[in-house]
């Protein structure tokens, strides 16, 4: 079996911004919400049959008390986070196995149920549905994989290679000494993508990059002043690759079973449900993709 797991999160604002408004007859903004109610029946349609969603309920987390500059809910548009209980209600109301995440984020409970899945040998690979580049860490040869929808691409340790220059166990210190703008934390001054790579493709981790230039058995352009730079903000960049770091152990998935799409728990409420999303064809849709599942 293959296991599809979604980063909600990100869906939420990919449609915000791509979809027309949609307002309902209660004046909710819902547009957003039936994009991603639909591209996950979608996902359906194209034969998925173990299917989890993570997203952020709360978009500040443990790692705003680690460090002031990370990422809070400031500036998203009201009506954009008015939709993240929507799109929660109505997957978890349609079947699917929802994680709004609180103390964690929604990238956790993706690495989280990612390791989970792949430990069972029933299943052949693990999706993670999102581009996001902190999920590359997650990707493991032959059983974890990243896969950008809107590409169709899988991306494999190959692809993460090509793309940012080290593996994906990596993944943490190289967005620890570049920085990453959209989780708010700034990297280390000096320290760019190309140097990054080259230090961490023969270092592998932070901790085992000497301190003086002199120690390294690699060239790289700069290499005494990126050296200065890390011996004085070493403590930062080790900040910076925990924030970076995936919890994998934050939610429990005791069976991969669990994922499994059957439809939805109360079928009565379908009519509600699309009511709410303005969305007449949704309980056909749901009903017809339930009987092909049971039958």
């Amino acid at each position: 079996m293959d296991v599809h797991l979604v980063d909600g999160t990100y869906e939420l604002f990919r449609h915000f911004y791509a979809v027309p408004s949609r307002v309902n007859e209660a004046g909710e903004e819902v547009g957003a919400a039936r994009g991603v109610v639909g591209s996950l029946l979608m996902l359906l349609e194209q034969g998925a049959t173990h299917v989890g969603v993570a997203t952020d309920q709360v978009i500040e987390s443990f790692r705003n008390d680690l460090y002031p500059g990370y990422k809070d809910g400031s500036g998203i548009d009201p009506d954009l986070w008015a939709q993240f209980p929507v799109v929660e209600e109505a997957l978890a109301a349609l079947g699917f196995v929802v994680w709004p995440m609180v103390e964690h984020e929604a990238d956790d409970a993706l690495a989280a149920a990612a390791r989970a899945a792949a430990a069972d040998p029933r299943v052949e690979r693990v999706l993670i549905a999102t581009p996001d580049k902190d999920l590359a860490q997650c990707v493991v040869a032959g059983r974890v994989w990243q896969w950008d929808r809107r590409k169709d691409a899988l991306i494999g340790p190959e692809e993460v290679v090509a793309k940012y220059g080290v593996e994906p166990a990596s993944i943490p210190d190289w967005l620890a000494l570049v920085g990453d703008t959209a989780d708010g934390f700034p990297g280390l001054p000096g320290w760019g993508a190309k140097s990054a790579a080259a230090v961490l493709a023969r270092y592998g981790h932070i901790d085992a990059i000497p301190d003086a230039p002199g120690q390294w058995d690699i060239t790289v352009r700069g290499g005494k002043k990126l050296a200065a730079t890390l011996a004085a903000q070493r403590d930062d960049a080790l900040l910076f690759r925990r924030l970076a770091t995936l919890v994998d152990d934050c939610i429990d998935l005791p069976d991969v079973e669990s994922l499994r799409w059957t439809g939805p728990p109360e079928p009565m409420g379908l009519a509600a449900i699309a009511e709410r999303l303005a969305d007449s064809r949704l309980a056909d849709r749901v009903t017809r993709l339930a009987a092909e599942r049971s039958a």
